[in-house]
């Protein structure tokens, strides 16, 4: 059975979009029969479902998938159009799931408290293949866009999938680390230990906390007599709607700062002064803001890439000396007008300009122009 990419259907063929749905529904299906009701009342399926969501379907959602697929189409007009597919076969697998059911899910779901931890009720079957389809779908869509802004994610590297993970979920990090410990049984832990290893299984330890979650909210979902259908169609659409835009503004933010990287250093006639003084304004506040992280990052790796500049010193820094920035501007010659903008760039990259960021630059601008 072959896998199939969100949105890859055509939009006005709705027996293939249903097809489609179909199809990875009995994916699941099979993967949640193999879970135990140990695993989903410990949240433990979620660190299963990674496991597998995202490794092959890497693979094929490339950068070049999209751009062969929505040729000459910007990058925010192919995500408008994957999160609307999405929240369509959402909506159709809401529509399907909600026919199969007879009574009220939550009584299904608390089955779960008397079976034994090797069986799990049929009706939560059904149950999880929703849910497991749900976050599926979502995690995908959150990783695509990811990819049509060529923001670089690692599926194996622990920090890049939990970046997926709370992008796409909406579990602020901070929650997942104070709360994931009491939910990892010994169970979950051989688990982890099968799928990840040593910096990765720190950070999947926090997964189960996820599953958790996503379980409680699923449950919403069928929780209310006769509106079952309609609720699970939109609930399904809404909460794919908001993982999509979310994930939008996210990746899109990067991307920008990505964008603004590289133009600095297209620009910059002094790629190594520059860092030393784009790195004194992002740290005059004495902040680091994720957008300040990302922009250095990015201009160092450029900067070693086009201009063979890897400066040690800098980079054993701890607390930058404006004195010595300031040494540095003065016995350079020339016109220095590109690390000026690059700096008022550096500086208003998380936001308006503070008041250590702008004494900072009236610093530099005076300097550069008494030269």
């Amino acid at each position: 059975m072959t896998e199939v990419l969100p949105g890859s259907a055509t939009v006005d063929d709705d027996d293939a979009d249903r097809e489609a749905v179909e199809q990875e529904r009995a994916k699941l299906r099979e993967f949640v029969e193999g879970l135990s009701a140990g695993d989903i009342k410990s949240g433990g399926w979620f660190t299963k479902l990674c496991a597998q969501a995202l490794r092959s379907y890497a693979e094929k959602a490339t950068w070049e998938y999209f751009q062969q697929k929505y040729r000459g189409v910007p990058a925010d007009g192919i995500v408008g159009q994957q999160i609307k597919l999405a929240a369509k076969n959402a909506m159709i697998e809401g529509g399907i799931t909600s026919s199969l059911y007879n009574g009220t899910i939550a009584a299904t779901i608390g089955s779960l408290g008397g079976a034994s931890p090797a069986t799990v009720p049929a009706g939560v079957v059904t149950f999880m293949v929703d849910l497991t389809y749900l976050t599926q779908l979502q995690m995908r869509l959150a990783y695509d866009i990811a990819v049509i802004y060529r923001i670089p994610l690692d599926v194996d590297d622990p920090e890049d999938m939990m970046k997926i993970v709370r992008v796409a979920i909406g579990v602020k990090s901070g929650e997942v680390a104070r709360t994931s410990m009491k939910f990892v049984p010994d169970l979950v832990r051989q688990v982890l230990k099968k799928y990840y290893s040593g910096p990765v299984l720190a950070t999947a330890k926090s997964l189960p906390f996820v599953g958790k979650h996503l379980l409680q909210r699923n449950i919403i979902k069928f929780g209310i007599p006769g509106v079952g259908i309609p609720l699970t169609v939109l609930v399904n659409r809404y909460t794919t709607l908001a993982a999509g835009r979310y994930a939008k503004s996210v990746f899109r933010a990067e991307a920008e700062v990505i964008e603004l990287a590289d133009t600095l250093i297209r620009r910059t006639r002094h790629p190594r002064l520059m860092l030393w003084v784009a790195w004194l304004v992002i740290n005059a506040d004495g902040k680091l803001a994720d957008a300040e992280s990302l922009l250095f990052q990015q201009l160092t790796r450029l900067s070693r890439e086009r201009h063979q500049v890897d400066d040690e010193q800098l980079a054993s820094v701890v607390n930058i000396d404006p004195d010595e920035v300031w040494h540095r501007i003065d016995a350079e010659p020339g016109d220095l007008s590109d690390v000026v903008c690059a700096a008022e760039r550096a500086a208003a990259v998380d936001g308006d300009l503070n008041t250590h960021e702008r004494a900072i630059i009236a610093e530099l601008r005076n300097r550069c122009q008494q030269r």
